[in-house]
């Protein structure tokens, strides 16, 4: 009972010193960030509206610190310090395409690589399909799902974004349900590092959520959905995040759909005088609402939170 005790103290020092750390240091970032000219344009709001971007190197900031101040009371699992590796390597490439474009086919396979130190820690290798049963995936899990998963999940969540507080806050749905889980399944130790990120992310998200303070840019959407990514595989939880991940993977397959028929590109809707969206087509999830009906930004984007919700809990609750 005492070691049960001090796991919820330890996981919860994890996660609230990033929390806190994000939620006192954020204010100062974003006058910085604004000083130093570090800001895009808020295209659903009326006006020139500008908004300090860039800020997601905050959540890596506050978690490697979270690791490292309390790594002086706890001895962490070896798995937590490569977990985070890989997931500051995914930052680092979102710092580097905030800065300048090294193409997408080199960035892609870049980061896949980037995934590699997980294999010898990623041991769950035997998938547990719900009507199926078990499928041991042996050396293919390691050398072949856990890079492709990982590389996958974090351009997933820098693709579904767009909304003020849109990407961290269905990253945070998707990363507490995953952790759930994972308390479901009593196995944690491994993951400790991701509650550090959990808990940045939560901090961050009062800034940027609705009207958004800050953006995190895609520093914040490559280290965040790096870290969905290793919790998933970390976790062998492949059916379940598949489940958790469906929304994202759908605004995947409308973007490809888009490509393929050569439809003109168009990264932004426009407001209209009452506030409400005019999307240029139903081509992108978060566009769906606002193309067949009238919804402002606010209410598109809690539409994805309550659709994206509705798969993390059938993600919990399914076997495996």
């Amino acid at each position: 009972m005492n070691y049960i005790y001090w796991q919820i103290l330890e996981i919860g020092l994890v996660f609230l010193l990033p929390f806190f750390i994000i939620v006192l240091t954020t204010p100062y970032l974003i006058r910085k960030l604004t000083k130093k000219g570090l800001v895009v344009r808020d295209y659903y709001k009326k006006g020139n509206k500008m908004v300090p971007t860039g800020g997601g190197i905050a959540i890596m900031l506050a978690a490697l610190f979270s690791m490292s101040l309390n790594s002086l009371f706890y001895k962490f699992d070896a798995a937590n310090y490569i977990a985070l590796n890989v997931i500051l390597l995914f930052g680092l490439f979102g710092i580097l395409d905030d800065m300048i474009d090294i193409g997408r086919p080199a960035k892609l396979l870049l980061m896949y690589y980037s995934s590699y130190p997980l294999m010898q820690y990623a041991s769950h290798s035997n998938v547990l399909f719900p009507l199926i049963g078990h499928v041991e995936f042996g050396i293919i899990y390691s050398q072949l799902i856990v890079p492709t998963f990982v590389l996958v999940a974090a351009n997933l969540v820098n693709m579904h974004s767009g909304f003020n507080g849109m990407s961290s806050g269905l990253s945070l749905i998707v990363l507490v349900s995953l952790l759930i889980k994972s308390v479901i399944e009593g196995s944690i130790d491994n993951i400790i590092a991701i509650v550090a990120i959990t808990g940045a992310t939560l901090g961050f998200h009062l800034f940027e959520r609705y009207p958004s303070r800050i953006f995190w840019g895609n520093i914040g959407s490559l280290t965040v959905g790096s870290a969905i990514g290793v919790l998933i595989v970390m976790q062998g939880f492949i059916v379940s995040g598949f489940i958790m991940l469906i929304p994202h993977t759908i605004n995947f397959l409308m973007y490809v759909y888009w490509r393929i028929r050569k439809y003109p590109q168009v990264k932004f809707g426009k407001i209209r005088e009452d506030g409400t969206i005019e999307a240029p087509n139903p081509l992108t999830l978060k566009w769906v609402l606002p193309f067949y009906g009238r919804a402002t930004e606010r209410q598109a984007t809690y539409a994805m939170y309550a659709v994206t919700a509705v798969f993390c809990i059938i993600g919990i609750l399914i076997p495996g």
